[in-house]
């Protein structure tokens, strides 16, 4: 099998996903997944698509993550994986990663600043006198 690559985003973050045959080895930045993410709860998120499809032992992953926080990232990477999975075997593996919610870019990102105000929504004090 060739090397298959995917994007994956969110918020700010954007992983950049390498997906080749292997033992299950996931690489982020040179580093290995749990050095990247020491959180247990981040490195479920990143693995959730790999154990839905029964397929965490058959590939190794190598990614560029870029921007945003920890759980942007560890949300953007699982996007990524579950787009590489379903270039590798779409019959196979979209109908699961779908019904998981897996496959849909979750676009809510931070709302601008707007002029005039302390933050996005919030006014500044109104002063009656």
């Amino acid at each position: 099998m060739e090397q298959i690559n995917a994007l994956g985003r969110r918020k700010s973050a954007v992983a950049r996903v390498y997906v080749n045959t292997g033992k299950g080895n996931i690489t982020i930045n040179g580093r290995d997944l749990a050095d990247y993410f020491k959180q247990e709860t981040l490195q479920f998120i990143v693995k959730q698509p790999l154990e839905i499809t029964g397929t965490l032992a058959e590939f190794d992953i190598k990614v560029n993550l870029d921007g945003g926080g920890v759980k942007g990232q560890a949300e953007a990477l699982r996007l990524g994986i579950a787009r590489a999975l379903c270039a590798i075997n779409a019959e196979a593996y979209r109908s699961t990663l779908k019904s998981a919610g897996f496959l849909t870019r979750d676009s809510r990102a931070v709302e601008r600043k707007k002029p005039g105000q302390p933050g996005a929504r919030r006014r500044f004090q109104f002063s009656k006198r």
